[in-house]
């Protein structure tokens, strides 16, 4: 593995004039994002802004990606607002501290790659279910509500904003609808200047000079912001606290992995770059175990920002450093400023941010497919709204494995086959069974698809019901066997023990390496006999021949095989000596 250090080389003037232009025009566009991030999140204002300080410094020296820019996201207000809320900000900075760690240790264990595995359904349906918390939750701050309590969950929030209707603030809605407008419009009229932050300061100034002290400001609801950076200070961790916090940490901590590498693979897509996925979560688990030092929210990879980074031309990860002194300058010279910002203004920040996280085109597409993963979709979406993450996340990926596990259950086949006489090289077919045509003694049987626990208990079923007492010899192919677990030896060991007590014997061809090397372990592999291994259909066919009861042929009109004809009648000589094919 390359180093962290090895993303700057070749860098040149050139790439710093880039990086330069880029992170100021990111660290622009994060400001306002960084405050509204924090203020829904339950905390104060400043908490965000220094929360994108630390993580443009630290994910970009040490994380895996050239572009990525981290701070506090949209995905996480839901989980840090339920965390103030039940424990206190406090023990929010025990469970971004202890997420910290566990992504480090996710990324030393070279865990990057698993994260990437979780299903789509999953991922779609908590991120629009995040989407719709996040834009109701602003309902209140857009119209001006007064004298609401915050609520952990959906159904107690829309009946908080329903209950408050009759306080309507008809300057915060006038406020909130500007700054809409400037949101949505800015980027078409004037491309080079952040939406947000347009919005932010024309709404800022049109509410102050014109009906001031009429709506909230960020100053009067949360106090002034500090113009300075603050201290470090150690969060007071105790052992109670470690345990209380650690479901809310790993849930941080799964989210946070998840959506920096979402960013990451964003940023490969527009620039043909490749990222380090386990560096990636090192670099994300030092800026959140860095954060919480100076009062700082969890953070992780911005997709939205770490589009605009690309956009604006980013050479390097000097961009993030640079993205981040941009907001700390902003804090240390215009923190005053700031406190005047009405939070009506920011409510449709947040709202518009929640639309273009919602990914509503990929939801209606798995939703029109009518499939089990819409179930799996829906399910994550509804627990996601209607109860929370950690409960919707868990219940999507325990569908998802159901699912898997009963599509590749009804994978596994196993299917009757006997040399078709037709084919030149008489490989072995199953249209070539049927009931007057098939041997008596001997059954051959190919046996597709992987045999773990889901599937184990079928595939014992299947060659079991495929197999007469009168049959002494089964022969199983098992070159299209993938994959083979201690469930699935279990079956297969009462087959053979099932043969075996009825004096017969059990043949494999063409076991693949990992069945064999499970067949080793457990002994089976001994039960059934080092000899009775072939790694051709033909040479296990030859030998079972070799071991049928003679006199049970005489007479027998089913000619399986092309040796038949001798053992049926041993009087006539054998015309052909044609063996069974490698099928």
């Amino acid at each position: 593995m390359k180093t962290a250090w090895g993303r700057f080389s070749g860098y040149s003037f050139q790439s710093l004039r880039e990086d330069l232009l880029a992170g100021l025009i990111v660290g622009i566009v994060a400001i306002p994002l960084s405050m509204a991030f924090a203020i829904a999140s339950g905390v104060k204002p400043e908490y965000g802004i220094y929360s994108s300080i630390i993580a443009g410094i630290f994910i970009s020296l040490f994380g895996g990606s050239r572009f990525q820019i981290g701070g506090p996201t949209g995905a996480f207000i839901p989980i840090l607002l339920g965390i103030v809320m039940v424990y206190g900000y406090e023990n929010l900075l025990i469970a971004g501290f202890m997420a910290g760690i566990i992504l480090v240790l996710m990324g030393v264990f070279r865990l990057g790659s698993l994260i990437k595995f979780i299903p789509r359904p999953v991922t779609v349906g908590f991120t629009s279910g995040i989407a719709v918390i996040i834009a109701s939750g602003q309902i209140g701050n857009f119209l001006g509500l007064s004298g609401m309590e915050r609520h952990e969950d959906f159904i107690s929030s829309m009946a908080e904003v329903i209950s408050h209707l009759n306080t309507l603030n008809v300057y915060s809605v006038g406020t909130a609808l500007l700054s809409l407008v400037l949101i949505l419009a800015t980027p078409r009229l004037l491309p080079r200047i952040p939406g947000p932050l347009a919005g932010l300061i024309v709404a800022s100034v049109v509410a102050n000079l014109f009906y001031p002290g009429q709506v909230a400001t960020i100053g009067s609801t949360f106090g002034e912001i500090a113009s300075g950076f603050p201290a470090l200070r150690w969060p007071s961790i105790s052992w109670e606290s470690m345990v209380n916090m650690l479901q809310p940490a790993l849930v941080i901590a799964l989210l946070g992995g998840i959506e920096s590498l979402l960013s990451a693979v964003v940023a490969d897509r527009m620039t043909g770059s490749k990222h380090d996925s386990n560096r990636e979560l090192i670099g994300q688990g030092i800026a959140n175990i860095a954060a919480p030092l100076v009062g700082g929210i969890p953070v992780t990879g911005a997709i939205a920002r770490t589009a605009t980074n690309i956009r604006n031309g980013a050479a390097s990860p000097v961009a993030g450093i640079v993205h981040a002194l941009v907001v700390l300058a902003v804090l240390l010279l215009f923190a005053p400023y700031a406190s005047r910002i009405p939070i009506a203004s920011m409510a449709p920040v947040l709202m518009v941010v929640a639309w273009n996280m919602s990914e509503r085109k990929e939801f209606l597409s798995l939703l029109r497919t009518r499939t089990s993963d819409s179930v799996i979709l829906l399910a994550t979406f509804l627990l996601t709204v209607f109860v929370n993450l950690t409960v919707a996340v868990e219940a999507g990926l325990a569908l998802a494995i159901l699912q898997f596990i009963w599509k590749m259950s009804n994978s596994v086949k196993v299917t009757k086959v006997l040399p078709d006489h037709e084919d030149r090289s008489n490989k072995v077919r199953a249209h070539v069974v049927s009931e007057l045509h098939d041997c008596p003694q001997f059954r051959i049987c190919t046996v597709e698809g992987p045999l773990f626990f889901g599937a184990a208990k079928i595939f014992g079923s299947l060659v079991l019901d495929t197999l007469p007492h009168t049959q002494r010899i089964l022969l199983l192919r098992m070159g299209k066997v993938p994959y083979l677990d201690t469930t699935a030896d279990q079956n297969l060991a009462d087959i053979v023990e099932q043969v075996h007590r009825s004096g017969g014997i059990v043949l494999v061809s063409g076991i693949q390496a990992q069945p064999r090397e499970m067949l080793q372990k457990t002994g089976l592999y001994r039960m059934i006999g080092e000899q009775h291994f072939f790694e051709h259909t033909g040479k296990a066919i030859d030998f079972a021949l070799t071991k049928l009861e003679n006199k049970k042929c005489i007479g027998c009109k089913h000619f399986a095989f092309q040796e038949c004809t001798l053992l049926s009648n041993p009087i006539k000589p054998l015309l052909t000596n044609s063996k069974g094919g490698d099928g």
